[in-house]
């Protein structure tokens, strides 16, 4: 197997373990057990559990900026962009229902490690909201009474629910299609200019 591949299981089986025992109480055995690999070629990759935890977060989350950006980079309209980056998450966390757990669990981890390093790759992340709230307020479509630095938390909190809901497989009834625009009404109503 090539070494890509194998750093690529060892993600993936360290997700599905994270999701499911949570990083702490989450052994490199059990990482190993679900990657189908030794516990020794974990080390071949990596210095320790925190270390796959950081690649998880790094690759994971890392790979979702750079589409947001990438779509966001063709728009205009900022609710567009509003729009384009609920998509492109909701649609990673209901994809990738591991993924979802363990931001959910790791967003809420006390230790300081784990919070300091989180807390710079989320913080890129949820800025791209605030990016466009604020560009949203130049155009005079966003009240300018809004903080973009609590409405972007706000918004995350949001979509971060919604991801919970899904990755505890409850209200599935609810396409995905639904979702996106309940969330994006929801938000706009409450930072728009005047009602359209």
């Amino acid at each position: 197997m090539k070494t890509v591949d194998k750093h690529s299981k060892i993600i993936t089986a360290a997700t599905k373990v994270f999701a499911k025992k949570g990083f702490f109480n989450a052994r490199i055995s059990d990482i190993a057990k679900e990657a189908k690999v030794a516990d020794g070629t974990i080390y071949l990759y990596f210095n320790n559990k925190f270390d796959i935890l950081i690649s998880v977060f790094e690759e994971e989350i890392g790979k979702i900026i750079e589409q947001v950006k990438k779509a966001i980079e063709q728009e205009d309209d900022p609710k567009q962009m509003l729009a384009i980056f609920v998509r492109k998450h909701l649609t990673v966390m209901k994809k990738n229902k591991n993924l979802a757990e363990v931001i959910q669990i790791e967003l809420r981890q006390s230790d300081k490690l784990v919070k300091d390093y989180r807390n710079t790759i989320f913080q890129e992340y949820i800025n791209l909201i605030s990016d466009i709230i604020k560009r949203g307020q130049e155009q005079n479509l966003y009240r300018q009474d809004v903080l973009p630095g609590v409405a972007k938390r706000a918004f995350f909190g949001a979509l971060d629910e919604v991801s919970r809901v899904w990755s505890a497989s409850l209200e599935t009834h609810y396409s995905l299609e639904e979702v996106i625009d309940q969330v994006i009404s929801l938000f706009h109503f409450g930072v728009l200019t005047y009602p359209e």
